[in-house]
């Protein structure tokens, strides 16, 4: 911030910079994006060294702000994390450009020739907590869409979120793009995040990337639109006809790969039919890695597990943690899910096609899976590069929102001299 800026005075500096940049972005040739963005991952590359000693200065400003274990890995960065955050930002700038793609075409009966083609949203505005690797990926989706974005991480990522960002304009600048197309907020002080909510003249889309506290702020104060990403309370369901020699793994991956990203599961819902035949071999593995599994009813008899209470059910834990019930069949796993879900992930284990059939049809979530771990709920391994979230409405954008999600489009109309009678 400059000397006496007030922190309205900073947001507008912004957000008028960013609306400048857009308009450049919004046209710029595909091939030149994509430049910019392998040079903004050489760049990372070449700066891993200075980016791991301000993600240390991160870390302990954490420890000492009291950020949970899950929190902290969330933070944290390692070179293997670097390299994968660098491998996503090159798969995003071998995507093709979504800007101008032709949608659908079609011709009237007067003669009109009409097109539905893809547009840049404008400027977007993303809000997030701990991880700086939203930094690229949101920042690497915004171009590569022809959007200019203004980024306000954690005050806890504040140090690697700047250096990533640093990343991003080099590459910008180097190919002759407006380096304000990534634009950083750099300050901790929370009033900024009030004024970006407010800011109809310059933001056009809002995305909050978060927890329930974070994306309930947004969307209760946000004047802007929002694509909303709430919590991640995802379910697994055993289903009656579950393969005994998948489950576990899937229940095991699906749980601890990581605690603390939106597509741990958190549920699990165990078929009476499935238990009766086979038990709950998968909860005792559970318990042996180390999770907390909170069980309802024949579940606590399951050794190491412990009484769930009614607050356990429809909770995003983000921790090794995980609640567990049975229920009576797939009608009873979708009744559950549509009581308690956050219409995040949900996943079915069954072998009985007709079955799945059900749970896909009546589960009203962006990501219904079957028979895989609910980690897959990402936009990386949907074949996007990366993702700026996972949208959890359904106007505009759901599921992961990719460069694709990040556009809108507009009419083209051609015709030859023709007038309306």
């Amino acid at each position: 911030m400059k000397d006496g800026q007030t922190i309205a005075e900073l947001m507008a500096d912004l957000g008028a910079r960013a609306r400048a940049a857009s308009r450049v972005l919004a046209t710029a040739p595909a091939e030149v994006k994509t430049a910019a963005l392998n040079a903004a991952a050489d760049r990372i590359l070449a700066k891993s060294a200075d980016i791991l000693a301000a993600n240390k200065e991160d870390m302990a400003f954490g420890r000492d702000k009291g950020l949970s274990d899950a929190m902290l890995d969330r933070l944290e960065l390692t070179q293997d994390r670097i390299e994968g955050i660098v491998s996503g930002l090159r798969a995003v700038a071998a995507q093709n450009d979504p800007v101008g793609e032709v949608i659908t075409e079609w011709d009237q009966p007067t003669g009109l020739h009409i097109r539905r083609v893809r547009t840049p949203l404008g400027v977007i505005g993303v809000i997030y907590e701990s991880r700086p690797n939203v930094t690229v990926d949101a920042g690497a989706l915004c171009v590569k869409a022809g959007n200019a974005v203004i980024l306000r991480g954690g005050s806890e990522s504040l140090n690697s979120s700047a250096a990533l960002a640093e990343c991003l304009t080099h590459g910008l600048t180097l190919h002759g793009l407006p380096a304000d197309a990534v634009q950083m907020v750099p300050t901790r002080d929370r009033a900024a995040v009030s004024e970006l909510l407010g800011m109809t003249d310059y933001v056009d889309v809002i995305v909050p990337r978060g927890g329930k506290g974070l994306v309930g702020l947004v969307q209760r104060e946000a004047r802007v639109p929002v694509f909303a990403h709430l919590e991640g309370i995802c379910h697994i369901y055993v289903d009656a006809d579950a393969d005994p020699a998948i489950v576990s793994k899937i229940v095991v991956n699906a749980k601890t790969r990581r605690t603390g990203i939106c597509g741990a599961v958190e549920c699990l819902l165990v078929d009476q039919a499935y238990l009766d035949r086979h038990g709950a071999p998968f909860l005792a593995d559970l318990v042996a890695a180390g999770v907390e599994v909170r069980a309802d009813g024949a579940l606590l008899s399951v050794a190491g597990t412990v009484p769930a209470s009614s607050d356990d059910f429809g909770r995003e834990f983000l921790d090794s943690i995980i609640a567990a019930k049975v229920v009576d069949g797939v009608a009873g796993a979708i009744d559950h899910i549509g009581h308690f879900g956050s219409n995040h992930t949900d996943c079915i284990l069954t072998a009985n096609d007709a079955t799945a059939l059900t749970f896909f049809e009546k589960v009203d979530s962006a990501i219904v899976m079957r028979n895989v771990s609910t980690q897959f709920a990402d936009g990386g391994e949907f074949g996007m590069g990366a993702e700026i979230g996972i949208a959890t409405g359904k106007l505009h954008a759901r599921g992961p929102v990719g460069a694709q999600q990040l556009t809108s489009f507009k009419y083209l109309v051609d015709g030859a001299g023709i007038t309306r009678a």
